[in-house]
């Protein structure tokens, strides 16, 4: 059973964890420790989940795999309203589907990259939206220039909500000044920390969510650091977001996926390998992570 929680009326509102996806080491999807993690996820004191984002490994997916992981992360959680489903594709039909199907699986809102196939215009990108806010999810969209090289910029963002095609938008590009710009352009566009490492600036610049990623390992103590960052609460967070920063920059690299799961692995949770093309960390990179989540462990960060 989950725990209980009030009823959020905007449900992409809280720490909403970007799960990664438990492997076997044969590489096939270990679906029944992805249920348990998704429930301990809340119990820990995340407000939801978002399946099928870049550290769930989509892209590697088959399209039967990428559908039960969507259902078994809305039974796991018990309430569809916490679960925000990851639904990028290179077309936005298929993408739209993904929605439609996220809609049916009763999920609550969902998560979506611009065209990412090619550097699409500002005219694609509000199609795109426009096509997949059809499906009648709220649709939170997904700004990462660096591995889409498509940027949602403030001003284009501000008319994507003019259109009526996104509620918020998980900002990943680091420039926690676009916070302010975002605010002042769409006062009524929610603004979601989409990395780790920038977590503690967009909250007192105005997030009102953040789809994290370091909860997977360390859920307990990264809801402690957001709590007291919406708070404003620097006493509090600022020493723990110090403490943790070591791992939480990791959220930012190209190895992330790598990283949480070896942290995960360290936490006693079921993290694993990766799929191909993605190799392990190198024995630098691993010695870094297991370094830095060994010393966070010890000082009772959990």
């Amino acid at each position: 059973m989950t725990s209980a929680a009030p009823q959020r009326i905007r449900p992409w509102h809280g720490i909403l964890v970007a799960t990664a996806l438990p492997l076997r080491s044969d590489l096939s999807v270990d679906f029944t420790s992805y249920a348990q993690h998704v429930r301990w996820l809340i119990d820990s004191g995340s407000d939801g989940v978002v399946p099928n984002g870049s550290l769930g490994e989509y892209q590697t997916l088959s399209d039967e795999e990428r559908s039960r992981v969507v259902h078994t992360a809305v039974e796991a959680a018990g309430d569809g309203d916490r679960v925000m489903v990851g639904v990028a594709a290179y077309g936005s039909t298929e993408s739209r589907r993904w929605a439609e199907q996220a809609a049916e699986a009763g999920a609550g809102s969902v998560l979506l990259l611009p065209p990412n196939a090619y550097r699409a215009d500002e005219r694609s990108v509000r199609a795109h939206y426009a096509e997949v806010a059809k499906a009648g999810l709220p649709v939170v969209a997904y700004n990462n220039p660096y591995d889409t090289k498509v940027d949602l910029t403030p001003a284009l963002l501000a008319q994507l909500y003019a259109d009526g095609s996104i509620v918020a938008v998980k900002e990943f590009s680091g420039d926690v000044r676009r916070a302010y710009e975002i605010a002042e352009l769409a006062p009524e566009l929610d603004l979601l920390a989409g990395a780790d490492d920038v977590l503690l600036e967009l909250a007192l610049a105005g997030a009102v969510g953040w789809i994290a990623g370091y909860p997977n390992a360390l859920p307990a103590a990264c809801a402690e650091l957001y709590h007291a960052a919406v708070a404003g609460d620097l006493a509090t967070a600022r020493p723990l977001y110090r403490a943790l920063h070591p791992l939480l920059r990791w959220d930012s690299k190209t190895e992330f996926i790598q990283a949480i799961k070896l942290s995960m692995d360290l936490a006693g949770r079921p993290g694993g390998p990766v799929r191909p093309p993605r190799q392990p960390l190198t024995a630098e990179q691993d010695a870094m992570v297991r370094a830095a989540t060994e010393k966070a462990l010890a000082e009772g960060h959990k």
